[in-house]
């Protein structure tokens, strides 16, 4: 198999939407915002923090208010996404134009792309993977996603890039844009 791990996220998907897990078609593939739900455009999307414990660590992450582990995409921009088409069909973006935080020393933003109003936090684009449930982390590391945690790194061109925060990476966090913390096991699928 060529995408073992792409299979397994759209096999996790299909499962998702046949037991009405809440993805939409609609607002993972479309580039245009203006077709996303009402509720993907409009919620207040508040971020927390909580512990969690992958790849052997128990580390501080990023989560919904539903307790959905918060990832960021290497590949992204602080200004854009590249998370398109079947991409973002298994990594949802997290979208709200007025984002709240709840336990975070870093910079919380809305910024405009094709997703619409996407959450940023310290310049990166936020994303819940569809394997996930609330408290289970399951992406880390899969195909460049890695777990975001309250002493990420601003990223080069974001309005925090520069700018001190409070709090500091922990083990197993990236210490620098760019840099991701190692997959969470050996088995090869980066989960």
């Amino acid at each position: 198999m060529r995408h073992p791990k792409i299979i397994i996220a759209s096999i996790s998907l299909a499962a998702a939407a046949a037991i009405g897990g809440g993805v939409t078609a609609a607002a993972a593939t479309s580039p245009s915002a203006s077709t996303l739900p009402a509720a993907s455009q409009h919620a207040a999307a508040t971020v927390r923090t909580t512990q969690s414990t992958f790849g052997g660590k128990t580390e501080t992450i990023l989560v919904t208010s539903q307790g959905l582990p918060l990832y960021y995409y290497l590949n992204d921009t602080a200004a854009k996404s590249a998370v398109t088409g079947e991409l973002a069909a298994v990594w949802p973006p997290l979208t709200s134009a007025s984002p709240a935080a709840t336990g975070l020393t870093g910079k919380l933003a809305a910024v405009m792309d094709a997703h619409g109003d996407q959450v940023a936090y310290n310049g990166h684009l936020l994303y819940t993977f569809v394997g996930d449930q609330a408290g289970q982390v399951t992406g880390q590391g899969v195909e460049r996603f890695f777990v975001a945690t309250p002493g990420l790194t601003p990223i080069a061109g974001s309005s925090t890039a520069g700018s001190s925060t409070a709090g500091s990476s922990t083990a197993g966090s990236p210490a620098t844009a760019g840099t991701a913390p190692a997959a969470s096991s050996g088995n090869g699928y980066g989960y």
